[in-house]
C-alpha cells in the first residue's frame, strides 16, 4: 500500500516538475523576445518576467559574462540546463515510480 502511494507521489512530482520547467523555459524565451523589441520596462508583465528570470540569469552571467558588450548567452545556457533537468530528473522520477522503490 505504501509503495503504491509513494509511486503515485513520485509520478505526480515528475509531472508537476516537467510542467514547471516547461513553463519557465517559455518565460525565458519571452524575456529574450522582450529584449529584442525593447518593451516598456515599467509594464507589470515585463517586470514580472524580469523578476522571475533575473536571479538565475545573473548567476549564470557571473560565470559566463556578456560577450562584446551585447551578446548574452545566459538565456541559452539556462534553457539547456532546463532541458537537461527534463531529460534526466523527470524520467528518473518516473522510472522510480514504475519500479515502486
Amino acid at each position: 500500500m505504501f509503495s503504491l502511494t509513494l509511486s503515485n507521489f513520485l509520478r505526480s512530482i515528475a509531472g508537476v516538475l516537467n510542467i514547471v520547467l516547461s513553463a519557465y523555459m517559455w518565460v525565458i524565451i519571452g524575456r529574450v523576445i522582450i529584449s529584442w523589441v525593447n518593451a516598456d520596462p515599467y509594464n507589470p508583465i515585463v517586470r514580472f518576467i524580469y523578476d522571475i528570470t533575473e536571479p538565475l540569469l545573473s548567476r549564470i552571467r557571473r560565470v559566463v559574462p556578456i560577450l562584446g558588450g551585447s551578446l548574452d548567452f545566459s538565456p541559452m545556457i539556462l534553457i539547456l540546463i532546463i532541458y537537461f533537468l527534463q531529460s534526466f530528473i523527470v524520467p528518473t522520477l518516473q522510472q522510480l515510480a514504475m519500479t515502486g522503490h
